[in-house]
């Protein structure tokens, strides 16, 4: 072999190992990304436990049936009740949109006023996942319901009357005695 057929050889090898050096992936040599810390097994089974997140709140009430005077009330965030007097007509439904950072206290009433019966639907969804459902039938009654204060009321979740962590409860009403005559 000549020199000159020797050194075209050479060219077209080194040409060769370059083009399939291109082919194959190189490894990296920067150190890798480190890897997550390993949630607590309470954020491992419930994803709303994750603290400083905020969570979507939609709450959806329906009446099938004659029902006015109808109130929606609900936990507009942590620490704040809102109500809205909707019109409920059959087929209709009220959607409200919220953001909490504890889905557990999202809660809300429907009532309805008496002598009107209707059956009453309620929803609770966390991040667009119904986690509360409730449904109940309210008669149409000609008197009030003296031994239930709550008759015409359907609750769906947390109640709203009790206070969120961190806050004084209502203060009890005080009664005054009669003076001595």
């Amino acid at each position: 072999m000549s020199v000159t057929r020797r050194a075209g050889l050479a060219a077209a090898l080194s040409a060769a190992l370059l083009c399939a050096g291109q082919l194959i992936p190189a490894v990296a040599a920067a150190d890798p990304e480190p890897a997550p810390p390993s949630p607590t097994p309470t954020q491992a089974t419930d994803p709303a436990a994750a603290p400083g997140l905020l969570h979507n709140i939609t709450y959806k009430a329906r009446a099938d049936g004659t029902s006015r005077g109808a109130t929606v009330a609900y936990k507009a965030d942590d620490h704040n009740i809102n109500s809205e007097q909707p019109t409920l007509l059959p087929g209709q439904t009220f959607e409200i949109n919220t953001v909490m950072s504890d889905p557990k206290l999202a809660g809300m009433e429907l009532t309805i006023q008496w002598p009107y019966g209707s059956n009453l639907h309620c929803e609770i969804l966390v991040d667009d996942q119904t986690v509360v459902q409730a449904d109940q039938f309210i008669a149409p009654r000609v008197f009030r319901v003296k031994d239930d204060p709550l008759y015409g009321t359907l609750q769906c979740g947390a109640p709203l009357d009790v206070p969120a962590a961190g806050q004084l409860p209502a203060p009890a009403p005080t009664t005054v005695p009669a003076p001595p005559e």
